[in-house]
């Protein structure tokens, strides 16, 4: 859709060119019976380098290229009202222009918000002598979180405080709803639990849609809107986010295993292979089982967590699959996943996910 819609700015590039053209008599021009005066002209091509300006900012991926096509859409809009006759079905050509632009405006001020987000959650991060983790660090834990820290090469690593991770996958929203691929960037605050992740889902063929989820100060936000602009879901100040997002900072913690160490984690043994774990957080408390092979490899994590924000949601059993590892400086961690949850009336899978990049100890 991107050459799509730069072939349409290019067009009406050539068309408002036209005008040009038949001011100065540089070609004869039968489709224009109206006449246009050289002042007029002049207009005409400021315009088209208006429009072709703009196209080449789209391109290359400029995120203030709207603000020059708003202008282009106002200038060829007066032109074509002068000759409306002629001109008239460039108006189909500058609405679409001027509902991609209006867009992509959405799309700025939602990523600006998202850059203060993250930001905040991570002003006060320090990451000059970072202690490194021995053995000692680790002898606290149940026997089998020692095991998966080992065995995920944590030790000898310097303590993540804080990260950087960029997602890809597919979700759904409904059992019989078709799969949308989305990709996503998210960054912790290790120190005080707190995450702000941003995706964007190719809902339809042209149409996308933005979210942000947010874990702050124990509270919890999450934004859709639909092309950038429309607010689909807009929630927050809610217990029941607040428990969603608390339960997925810990489960995600398999990407950070020293996070483990920290005092707002409490680990209890259940057996050889899992360990709970309850994470507090600004006087509120959730807790999951985090479930291991015998060398210590995350098999799964499963809590119970709010199907839904509304007032008659209820608990239900959330599941997290591992699927694969891979190694990022030097720590091995789930890299694919798999999201179920477990309903009365059956599993639904929900989310495929991949981590495709990684970094730790970042500031913002």
């Amino acid at each position: 859709m991107k050459f799509v819609f730069s072939f349409i700015l290019l067009l009406h590039t050539l068309i408002h060119l036209m005008g040009f053209a038949k001011a100065f008599q540089l070609v004869e021009i039968n489709q224009l019976s109206q006449s246009i005066s050289k002042p007029m002209g002049i207009l005409w091509l400021i315009t088209a380098l208006m429009f072709i300006c703009s196209a080449a900012l789209f391109l290359t991926k400029q995120e203030l290229w709207f603000i020059v096509a708003f202008i282009a859409i106002l200038n060829s809009q007066a032109l074509i009202i002068l000759l409306w006759k002629d001109a008239k079905f460039g108006t189909i050509i500058n609405i679409i222009v001027l509902l991609v632009s209006i867009s992509a405006f959405g799309n700025f001020r939602f990523n600006k918000m998202v850059q203060k987000e993250s930001a905040q959650i991570l002003q006060n991060i320090q990451v000059e002598n970072t202690p490194v983790i021995s053995e000692n660090d680790i002898l606290h834990l149940p026997e089998i979180i020692q095991k998966w820290i080992k065995n995920s090469g944590v030790i000898g690593k310097e303590k993540v405080i804080s990260l950087r991770l960029e997602q890809i996958g597919q979700m759904r929203t409904k059992t019989d709803s078709k799969w949308m691929p989305f990709t996503a960037i998210q960054h912790f605050n290790v120190v005080n639990p707190s995450f702000v992740w941003t995706t964007k889902v190719d809902a339809m063929p042209v149409l996308k849609m933005v979210g942000r989820d947010k874990m702050y100060n124990g509270e919890g936000e999450m934004l859709i809107k639909l092309a950038s602009l429309i607010p689909v879901v807009n929630e927050g100040k809610n217990k029941k986010i607040n428990q969603g997002v608390m339960i997925r900072f810990l489960a995600e913690i398999c990407w950070f295993p020293s996070a483990a160490l920290n005092d707002y984690m409490t680990w209890e043994t259940i057996d050889a292979t899992s360990a709970k774990v309850t994470l507090t957080a600004d006087g509120q408390k959730v807790s999951g089982v985090f479930s291991f092979s015998d060398k210590g490899d995350l098999v799964s994590f499963e809590a119970k967590r709010y199907y839904g924000s509304e007032t008659n949601s209820k608990l239900e059993k959330w599941h997290i699959e591992v699927v694969s590892f891979k190694t990022y400086n030097g720590i091995k961690i789930p890299n694919k996943s798999n999201v179920i949850w477990k309903l009365e009336e059956g599993d639904f899978k929900w989310l495929d996910l991949e981590i495709v990049d990684l970094e730790y100890n970042v500031v913002f």
